[in-house]
């Protein structure tokens, strides 16, 4: 018998009969001795539903009354869930997250977890009741609703699991793990077994969208297992852990991240002087522009050429700050190009194998395809490359580290 938080995203619970068959899979876990902590999200399109109406009254609303109105949605699926379980003889109690008193700070909209009260969840479950917990949202010290921002159950999932001291934290969605890349971009792509909570914050901000980085920051900070799993097939999912000493014998990748959505910019010929890419970079961080990859490139000239990438959506507003910065240093000018992705590969093998990057740079250089730039850490390789021939790079990679090939199999 353990002790599960399961979380159940927006697709899980997406209709009535989802939320039945939520409710069977519930009680197959109840009869099974183990004591179950739920986190549900609004059914899917409710949440975007609240926020079309608040549109059409005001464009820019205030933040604590939009808190007020996008939580009610998972109040809805708390109280629904807990009468399919009523109607199967199971004990359950639905709370949201003022009740169960997840505490959070003040900034509406996306605040932080600061902490939670555990006592009438422990007294529910050693009552043998199933507590429904509403997920991505809380309450601040001043007694108002707050939430956690897009995708906040999963860190909601997480935190109960941590608070609660869980076996296990298991996230629920309409996949049924974590991939070592898209499966439609590559049909041969597998399902992992298990990932390090590095690799899996690595593929989450590389691209991956299975989890949301907060909750897997979270459940490293606290060692939760952290397990994806499909609502709607059964399988053992993947796990997500710290890592062991069987790391050394996994593969040397374990997945390809990539990401559509980016944009690059370049200021030429600025002077090589100190400070200049606080001089470019600072009106940038004050328009709230995220920067990603950064190259710069001394001429023989003494001027630099200062590139940088973007998401795509702030490709404008950052070409337009630069344009003034430019006149501003005397730089030649500016050039950008917004039809650019990013691959990266991922895996905490690359901390004993030598020889990766250029493994890497080897494949593209078959497929003819140029990187533009590099990026890497400890356990990542990231280029940029034009956005034509993302995809032709994730398959010749994926295959080139053999990601497609079956798992071994032990000799017994």
């Amino acid at each position: 018998m353990a002790l599960y938080v399961q979380k159940y995203g927006g697709t899980s619970v997406g209709s009535v009969e989802r939320i039945e068959a939520v409710a069977d899979k519930l009680k197959t876990f109840r009869e099974q001795g183990h004591d179950l902590v739920v986190v549900v999200s609004a059914m899917s399109g409710e949440t975007n539903r609240l926020i079309g109406l608040a549109s059409q009254i005001q464009a820019q609303p205030n933040p604590r009354e939009m808190d007020v109105l996008v939580s009610t949605g998972e109040q809805v699926t708390i109280a629904l869930l807990c009468m399919a379980l009523d109607k199967r003889g199971i004990s359950a109690r639905s709370y949201t997250g003022s009740q169960v008193k997840i505490l959070t700070d003040s900034v509406h909209t996306k605040a932080r977890i600061r902490d939670i009260e555990v006592s009438r969840m422990r007294e529910d479950l050693e009552a043998g009741r199933v507590v429904v917990v509403a997920g991505f949202q809380g309450v601040d010290g001043h007694g108002n609703i707050t939430t956690l921002g897009r995708g906040g159950s999963d860190t909601t999932g997480v935190a109960l699991a941590a608070a609660l001291k869980a076996d296990e934290c298991q996230i629920y969605t309409d996949v049924d793990g974590v991939y070592t890349t898209d499966p439609r971009v590559v049909d041969s792509a597998r399902r992992l077994d298990k990932i390090t909570f590095e690799e899996m914050l690595e593929m989450a901000s590389l691209g991956s969208k299975v989890l949301q980085i907060r909750a897997v920051e979270f459940a490293g900070k606290y060692k939760v297992p952290l397990r994806v799993l499909s609502s709607f097939e059964d399988g053992p999912g993947t796990l997500i852990t710290i890592e062991d000493d069987e790391a050394v014998e996994k593969p040397v990748i374990s997945g390809i991240a990539f990401n559509r959505d980016e944009a690059k910019l370049t200021v030429q010929g600025v002077p090589d002087i100190p400070g200049v890419a606080s001089r470019i970079l600072g009106p940038i961080s004050a328009a709230n522009v995220e920067v990603d990859m950064i190259v710069q490139n001394v001429a023989a000239d003494q001027t630099t050429d200062f590139t940088f990438s973007v998401h795509r959506n702030d490709f404008d507003k950052a070409e337009a700050i630069l344009q003034r910065v430019a006149a501003e240093l005397g730089a030649r000018g500016v050039a950008g190009d917004n039809k650019i992705a990013k691959v990266s590969i991922v895996g905490v093998g690359m901390r004993s194998h030598a020889g990766v990057a250029s493994k890497m740079f080897d494949a593209l250089a078959k497929e003819g395809i140029n990187i533009q730039m590099i990026s890497t850490s400890e356990i990542k390789v990231s280029v940029v490359l034009a956005e034509k021939y993302l995809e032709l790079a994730v398959r010749a990679l994926h295959s080139e580290f053999d990601l497609d090939a079956p798992e071994a199999v032990s000799e017994s």
